[in-house]
């Protein structure tokens, strides 16, 4: 099977990249973007099939904001780690509810990925489990773990934002 030309990826999924990297890596998502766009610009010539090429861009994506954040982390010194835990909350300017990214943002990090990936990024939790190294079965356990702390935590907070039982 042929690859269709590069330039058809980026205008199909363009908008699904940067919405990934934005919600990843909130005041770095362009950075994200660009490098996770050259990442598979050099790796593109080196696939041999066109079978999801979208869960393939947004796993690139995934891995791209992860190395920003270690990077982040190598170049900022900390001296005690409890003051990472007190790190204030990064919200994206455009989200359309700061108290739920707020609470998305104190979750766990491995169920926080997992819930962006699931919810930003659109994926299935093959893709999700993909992206993460683990299971599907881990992968839905995250998200539902996830889901579950957000609703208790958004019922605490007196929230108006309705998580749909549908999300896990």
């Amino acid at each position: 099977m042929s690859l269709p030309p590069f330039q058809h990826l980026v205008d199909e999924h363009w908008r699904d990249v940067a919405r990934l990297a934005h919600a990843l890596a909130p005041g770095n998502g362009d950075d994200v973007a660009q490098q996770a766009w050259t990442q598979a610009l050099a790796a593109y010539p080196r696939l041999t099939h066109a079978r999801n090429l979208r869960s393939w861009l947004l796993t690139i994506t995934h891995r791209c904001a992860m190395d920003q954040h270690r990077a982040a982390r190598r170049t900022t010194p900390h001296d005690d780690p409890a003051s990472l835990a007190e790190a204030p909350v990064v919200i994206a300017p455009d989200a359309p509810d700061g108290t739920l990214w707020a609470l998305v943002a104190a979750l766990p990090e491995r169920q926080r990925e997992a819930v962006v990936l699931r919810f930003v990024g659109d994926l299935d939790h093959r893709a999700v489990a993909a992206a993460l190294g683990t299971t599907p079965g881990m992968s839905r356990r995250l998200v539902s773990d996830a889901v579950a702390t957000l609703r208790l935590d958004l019922a605490a907070a007196g929230a108006s934002t309705v998580i749909s039982k549908d999300l896990s």
